[in-house]
């Protein structure tokens, strides 16, 4: 019984983890992008930061050091 609500448990975990698929910006592969915080992802490839930009198409791009230090502060939250 414990084993059914720990699995139970792990699925619903999982689906709340946003995913995509894109090309990373550092190892230019087409990868799975997990999401950090609301825009910001890693790449499951490389470990990558990315920030999402949506401009009639989805990029990925690089962080600054202000996009860092905001991820910081917000992990969690």
């Amino acid at each position: 019984m414990v084993k059914k609500n720990k699995k139970k448990q792990m699925q619903g975990i999982l689906n709340e983890i946003h995913t995509v698929r894109g090309t990373c910006p550092e190892c230019e592969e087409d990868t799975i992008l997990v999401a950090i915080v609301s825009e910001f992802y890693r790449c499951t490839n490389c470990g990558h930061d990315t920030k999402q930009h949506i401009n009639g198409r989805i990029r990925y791009l690089q962080l600054d050091e202000f996009d860092k230090k905001w991820i910081k502060d917000n992990i969690g939250k």
